[in-house]
């Protein structure tokens, strides 16, 4: 049996408690420190007796720290939609801000102007009401444009910060390798925790997945939960970077590659919706509520606009004339996709009176085929969502419409909008462009008069009955529905009358300005030439509605002219009987001379208030909503967001907590359990020591009896 050293017992058990010691008083004085994670020391047995090698490691529980991470990451992403969605919802909120007040606020002067429609000061109060209503919607859409740029700022900041802890996540993995290299059995302790509180940083940024090395050398593999890398083990990291495409102010992330600290060429985009974190709680508001509820105002704003002026053209104003535009409506550039020349201009505006056909979308132009002198003669239309994804439709099929033919001028397009090619040559198969008609459009809605004598109250044309009428039939209700004068559209002559024989688009007749029954159930379609020459003859009449409409579906001997058909709503106006009329019964049709006390276009531009204006998406399908349902609808989706996003936020926080508990219960120090390692590890270095001077004393006796 070999005999026992206890000066080496001694100094081994001294040496162990010493390092126990200072292992228990390190934590004990970082017990504030953030990232700080509490050690611990093991230690070996010897053989030949005493404390073997000692190794101190961090105590850490590998699935508590995925976990918490994952908890950082889903309450950085909500606490960032959260508080950017809540101060939309704010402001919608806000009375001072109410479209819908506004609206309500306009058509109720609009009713009180129809009650007396040669009243200046309530004509003038109708567009008080109508500025005052633009500049509500004005200030919301530049309030979301602000937020816009706030966030691309937001974007860069974060992505500097973002970077910054990926290249020193990658500077501390190579310092790591190093420390563990020089000196295995010591964790390079302070240098994991600074690499843990960078990664659990990065967690809040986005949403990550961390890997230990299969070397076992201490470093760590960081990649987006996505698949993407970003620090690989041997210390080597890539960098996010900001890109746009069209839109210079729509922001897309991407990752380029760079080794060492060198950027690379190469790129990669990275799905913002799947990114997590604050970033991806950022490019979400922007995605999901903020561009939406952009173009939706857009939307709302044009189609009220368009539908005012629409009908204002219906009427005649104060000064006897035909209405014209209350609002202007604004043209908007085409952007230049990447690829395409900066110099090929495209324009595009809003189609007069399909403002009830445009929806939230924004418009891909791709064009398929150009002529010798390089004009564009066909292009392919693409519907985006306003974070550039194809629009669906119903059936889940991308809307686009193929093929179409353009020319000179403005052509219209599917969705209510047309465009035109500016340039007079140059343009390429194969350019695209992105059209966004509604994005800022509410903030460039302006008026187009502030002459109340333009409100156009009065009905253009009057019908009436002739004296000598023997049955009971009445003017049950007359309708006008164009009146564009210049282009031989309708049969106003923009003069104060209707057309004659010599303005007409028929070389023989003029406007219809008479109906002269014949029996009850057949009449004739007469102008207004002296004498009047017959349009049309109708027979086996069933009803007295639109009786226009049906001299020109019905008419024969002569038939309905073959040049007023080929006019898209010629001659514009109708009108409808109740009673029964008898042989010899008439009722003309003239200009409204001198009708200003006339308030029927006044009640029609009223009963837009209640009209299907706004289309409820791309799918044109799912039918069209009032002024009113569309803002309602816009408002409660940005609150529904605002506190689903609320309730989620605080679940998350909830499990967040939760996790910190059981991370720290683990890794984090406590003060108890180190107290009583410290009087534990201290009785430990005394016994110890009590050991070394009792060899000693053993020592001396043998000495002492060898002499």
């Amino acid at each position: 049996m070999k005999s026992i050293d206890l000066f080496s017992i001694a100094t081994s058990g001294v040496n162990a408690s010493s390092k126990l010691l200072q292992t228990t008083s390190n934590n004990i004085a970082n017990i504030n420190t953030e990232g700080y994670v509490r050690e611990r020391t093991t230690f070996a047995n010897n053989a030949l007796g005493g404390v073997g090698q000692s190794t101190t490691e961090r105590v850490i529980n590998v699935f508590a720290q995925n976990q918490l991470r994952r908890d950082i990451t889903q309450v950085g992403e909500l606490q960032a939609f959260s508080d950017k969605t809540t101060q939309l919802d704010n402001l919608l909120a806000n009375e001072a801000n109410s479209i819908a007040a506004g609206l309500s606020d306009f058509f109720a002067s609009l009713q009180t102007a129809a009650t007396d429609p040669t009243n200046l000061a309530s004509r003038e109060s109708v567009l008080a009401r109508g500025e005052s209503l633009l500049q509500r919607m004005g200030s919301i859409s530049d309030f979301m444009s602000a937020k816009e740029e706030e966030l691309n700022l937001e974007f860069t900041s974060e992505l500097v910060r973002t970077n910054n802890l990926i290249k020193n996540i990658g500077e501390l993995n190579k310092a790591i390798i190093v420390a563990k290299g020089s000196n295995p059995r010591e964790e390079p302790s302070a240098l994991l925790n600074e690499r843990d509180k960078a990664i659990n940083e990065l967690a809040e940024l986005m949403s990550i997945d961390v890997r230990e090395s299969t070397n076992n050398n201490g470093a760590v593999m960081v990649n987006l939960s996505s698949g993407e890398s970003l620090v690989m083990e041997n210390g080597s990291f890539n960098v996010f970077e900001l890109g746009s495409d069209a839109d210079l102010d729509f922001k897309q992330l991407r990752l380029a590659t760079s080794f060492n600290g060198d950027k690379q060429n190469t790129s990669i985009n990275i799905k913002e919706s799947e990114l997590g974190g604050t970033l991806g709680g950022l490019f979400r508001f922007r995605d999901e509520v903020l561009g939406t509820v952009q173009r939706d105002m857009g939307q709302l704003a044009l189609a009220f606009a368009d539908a005012v002026n629409s009908q204002n053209k219906m009427g005649m104003d104060l000064d006897l004339q035909l209405g014209g535009n209350i609002f202007t409506l604004p043209t908007f550039q085409g952007l230049n996709y990447e690829g395409t020349p900066d110099n090929l201009p495209v324009t595009g505006r809003i189609t007069e009176g399909a403002g009830n056909e445009l929806t939230d979308a924004d418009y891909k132009i791709t064009v398929d085929a150009v002529d010798a002198a390089g004009l564009p003669t066909s292009v392919t239309v693409e519907m985006l969502n306003g974070d550039g994804t194809p629009k669906k439709d119903a059936s889940g099929n991308n809307i686009a419409y193929n093929g179409l033919t353009v020319g000179a001028g403005f052509n219209e397009l599917p969705g209510g909008i047309e465009i035109e090619f500016e340039a007079a040559s140059g343009y390429s198969s194969g350019d695209e462009f992105l059209l966004q008609p509604t994005k800022n459009a509410a903030s460039l809605i302006g008026t187009a008069t502030d002459r109340p004598e333009d409100l156009a109250f009065a009905s253009p044309i009057r019908v009436e009955p002739n004296q000598a009428n023997l049955g009971d039939a009445t003017v049950r209700s007359h309708v006008v529905t164009n009146t564009e004068v210049g282009a031989e559209a309708s049969a106003f002559n923009g003069s104060g009358g209707i057309h004659s024989v010599a303005e007409s688009p028929s070389a023989t007749v003029g406007a219809p300005a008479q109906v002269l029954f014949t029996s009850a159930s057949s009449f004739q379609v007469l102008d207004n030439a002296s004498p009047p020459n017959v349009i049309t003859n109708v027979t086996g009449v069933t009803d007295y509605n639109n009786l226009l409409a049906q001299a020109q579906a019905n008419g024969s001997s002569p038939a309905w002219p073959a040049e007023f058909s080929a006019l898209d709503d010629y001659p514009g106006y109708d009108f409808s009987l109740q009673g029964e009329p008898v042989a010899g019964d008439s009722f003309s049709v003239s200009y409204n001379t001198n009708g200003t006390s006339d308030n029927t276009n006044a009640v029609e531009l009223a009963k837009l208030q209640q009209e299907a204006l706004v289309q409820l998406s791309s799918n044109s399908a799912n039918g069209e909503r009032t002024l009113h349902d569309a803002y309602a609808s816009l408002v409660g989706k940005v609150g529904e967001e605002a506190a689903t996003a609320d309730i989620s936020l605080q679940a998350a926080d909830a499990m967040r907590v939760q996790s910190q508990t059981w991370f720290d219960s683990v890794s984090g120090v406590n003060l108890d359990e180190e107290a009583a390692n410290l009087v534990r590890y201290q009785q430990s270095y005394a016994a110890a020591a009590r050991i070394l001077s009792t060899a000693q004393e053993v020592f001396d006796t043998i000495l002492s009896a060898a002499r």
